[in-house]
Formats: structure tokens, sequence, C-alpha cells
């Protein structure tokens, strides 16, 4: 951390009571953070004419470090992804998105343990498109070897960090000869340099039907930005929906901490959001920060929330508020003390 503080961007939508949540949970771990709070999406639209005003780019290169809550993003229309943009430009070329099981919570897949590597910077998000003459409209699909090698090689070393035994790239190089195939290539060279690691790959649509019939055979998937963000997706919807599943962004100088949900418009202010994606997020910053206790301290609180099974949120079936849960979740805290 480059300044002893973390930029904080409480977000659109339910932005704002998720992100209340989780600083709820984070104070009851015993973390005093110093926040810089930035303002984007929606509320900065009428204020300063832009979703993503200057200052905020601003404070995160300046701290190299943020919490964002989600942010709404239009729809085949209005201001270019707010989400995207922010990776462009602070480089954040590794969008890193575990995929775990919560006690308690009934799916076909009671058991599960993976990780999505997407690289994030390039690929039809690039953005490069155009209308060609009136009735047409053409999409750019951007794949370098630079930067297929190097989410390759951040794949590879996060496995070897975190115990993981088997990298499978993600590809359609079937069809998409030059630019999946060149993202292939990439990802094999990379490869024989980890003998110690497992590696395979599968074309895209293939992973989608085996990670519903048995995702247990993969460990860890790389995959190029458009790939990477369906199937992340899916494998969320594996273990119980979004509202579980923490995101990571990294950088060479900037970290950002997001959960994987929209901004669910329709139910902002109604105290129904379900934090557990936040939270997640926020642990995973935490032990970036080197708060490994506290970081401990508060998943296994969650942990532990799921596996009483009460005290849950609507989408998992109960009718606990936001407030409440974080509430109770700060109370499992304390009494760890």
């Amino acid at each position: 951390m480059k300044t002893g503080m973390v930029t904080l961007i409480r977000g659109d939508g339910i932005g704002p009571e998720i992100t209340d949540a989780t600083l709820e949970v984070i104070e009851a771990a015993g973390v005093k953070i110093n926040w810089e709070t930035v303002e984007a999406g929606q509320e900065a639209i009428a204020e300063h004419g832009t979703p993503l005003p200057g200052a905020v780019l601003q404070s995160l290169k300046k701290n190299g470090i943020g919490l964002k809550g989600p942010l709404t993003t239009p729809v085949g229309s209005g201001f270019r992804s707010v989400n995207v943009t922010l990776r462009q430009e602070l480089k954040l070329f590794a969008n890193l998105r575990p995929v775990k099981s919560l006690p308690g919570v009934n799916t076909p897949f009671n058991d599960l343990d993976l990780v999505i590597v997407r690289e994030n910077t390039e690929d039809l998000y690039s953005g490069v498109e155009h209308m060609v003459g009136e009735d047409a409209a053409e999409s750019i699909k951007i794949i370098t070897r630079r930067a297929s090698e190097r989410i390759a090689r951040f794949a590879f070393d996060y496995a070897i960090q975190n115990g993981r035994k088997k990298v499978t790239a993600v590809h359609k190089a079937n069809i998409l000869k030059l630019s999946d195939g060149l993202f292939l290539e990439s990802t094999r060279r990379v490869a024989k340099d980890y003998p110690q690691v497992e590696f395979n790959d599968v074309i895209v649509d293939n992973a989608a039907m085996q990670l519903v019939l048995n995702p247990h055979q993969f460990d860890l998937l790389v995959a190029p930005n458009l790939y990477g963000d369906i199937l992340s997706d899916l494998c969320a919807g594996l273990i119980g929906g979004l509202g579980l599943t923490p995101g990571i962004n990294i950088g060479e100088e900037v970290s950002l901490f997001e959960p994987v949900h929209g901004s669910a418009p329709d139910i902002a202010g109604k105290d129904l959001a379900n934090p557990t994606a936040m939270i997640l997020s926020a642990v995973f910053m935490l032990r970036h920060l080197g708060y490994s206790s506290a970081a401990e301290r508060i998943e296994k609180a969650l942990y532990g929330h799921y596996e009483e099974g009460k005290y849950l949120t609507a989408d998992l079936g109960g009718d606990t508020g936001t407030g409440k849960m974080a509430a109770a979740l700060a109370e499992r805290i304390a009494k760890m003390d």
C-alpha cells in the first residue's frame, strides 16, 4: 500500500448497503483502515458529467489499493462500462474469481473449490468497434502474445503459491485459429516453465458443459476476457449465486477488490441484498494488506454463520435484511475474542 490509505467506492444500487455491512464487519474484526471515499457511477454523472471522474483514478493510483461496490453498466447505449475502463486505465491485467462452496447452501455440488483467472485488459472487451454502413456493426477481438503470456504466468504462479495442482486453459482455437490460437500457444509455452503443475486445455463450449456435469475435474481455469467473464458467472451459479462470489483485480501497481455481481437497482434501498460477496472481497483485501488474522476471523465467522443457517437473506430463502446479517456477523466475530 503506497499511502496507508484505501480507496473506497461505495457503488450504485445496493452498493452503499453492502458496503456499510462490510465496513461494520471489518471494524468488528478490529481493523482500522484509513478510507479515502470517492464517487463513481450514476451519482457521479449528475455531479461530474461522467460516471468515472478523474479523482477516482487519481485516488487508486495514489493509494495502490481499493474496495469497490457494484457499479451500473448501461446496456446497449450510454457511457462505457466503468468497470472495464477502470481495469484498462489502471492496467489491472488479472481478474481472480475464487469459487468456493459455503456450508449450508444446498447446491448440486456442495464441496466445490476452484478458481478462474481471467485476462482483464483485451479481447472483445477492448471496446474497439464501429458501424459498417447503417445495418452492420463490427467488433474487433484483440489478443496479444504479451497479455496472454502474462496472464498465463500469473495463473501458474498463483497455482503454486496457493497449492493448486492443475491449470486448464480455456479457448476456442478450433475456430478462432489466430486470436484464440495465439492465446493457447502462449499458455502452452508458459506451462513448460512450470513442470510441477499439471496443464491441459479445453474448448470453451465444452468447458461450460463440463463445469455443469463435473466441476471437480477443474482446479484453476485461465481464460481470455470474454470467456472468463461468462464462465465465472456460471461457476457462481454452482455455489448458490453471484451474491456469494468475490472478485479481485490485480495489476502491477494497483489492486481493486469488488463483488462479482451487479448493482441490482430493483432491490436498492430495501435492505434485501446479500453482502457476502462484498465481505469476501474485503477478506481478500485484508490478506493483501497483511491483516491475515482479521481476514481469517471474518471468514470463519461467515462460514459459521452459513453453517448455522440462521439470518439468511432472501436470495437464499431467508428473510434477514442486509443490516441484520452484518450485525449477526459482527456479533459472532466479537465472541471470538
